[in-house]
């Protein structure tokens, strides 16, 4: 009875972390999903992704935005969803996301940029409640909006601290090799 009760708090607890406001919403397959706006850097067409070795099969890359390395996070690998070919709706979106050493900006490959939606509180529920063993921590809410459904995530869950690690190394040998190449230009 008191683990049903603890469960019941958590999704209760959970349901608040989803503030009303501004979220940016996109699709990976047949479903959308939300992410706070005030995350959200920017949002970039698909541009060439350089292959990093050695880091976890959701890992694209890096690219290379304004002189800034950026790694490139492809969610449908993250979330085990299946394999699709990019089209011209599939874009970058650059957010900020907590690192082990500060904010860092990591790119989400997604298949679509949706829209900005104003959702209030009261179109937003605690996550569903799957039982033991489903990890639902990344989700922040569900936003009933008109007919749909949006996926709210916490990013920063999302990207969780392992990647976030493996980012930061990435990152290091990235600008590592950047100043290699900088030093024998010069």
């Amino acid at each position: 009875m008191a683990n049903t009760q603890e469960a019941e708090n958590t999704i209760e607890t959970k349901r608040y972390n989803a503030q009303a406001g501004k979220y940016l919403t996109f699709q990976l397959v047949d479903e959308e999903y939300g992410i706070e706006i005030l995350k959200v850097k920017e949002i970039i067409g698909l541009m060439d992704i350089t292959p990093v070795p050695r880091t976890p099969h959701y890992v694209r890359g890096v690219i290379n935005l304004r002189g800034k390395i950026i790694p490139v996070i492809d969610l449908r690998m993250k979330f085990d969803m299946e394999m699709q070919e990019n089209t011209p709706e599939t874009c970058i979106i650059v957010v900020d996301v907590a690192g082990p050493k500060g904010i860092i900006s990591i790119g989400l490959l997604v298949d679509a940029v949706s829209e900005v939606l104003d959702i209030e509180q009261k179109e937003i529920e605690g996550p569903p409640a799957f039982g033991s063993g489903i990890e639902v921590d990344y989700i922040l809410g569900i936003a009933k909006v008109k007919t749909s459904v949006k996926i709210l995530l916490d990013i920063d869950k999302v990207l969780d601290n392992v990647v976030a690690s493996a980012i930061t190394d990435i990152m290091s040998e990235a600008d590592g090799e950047h100043n290699i190449s900088e030093d024998m230009a010069n």
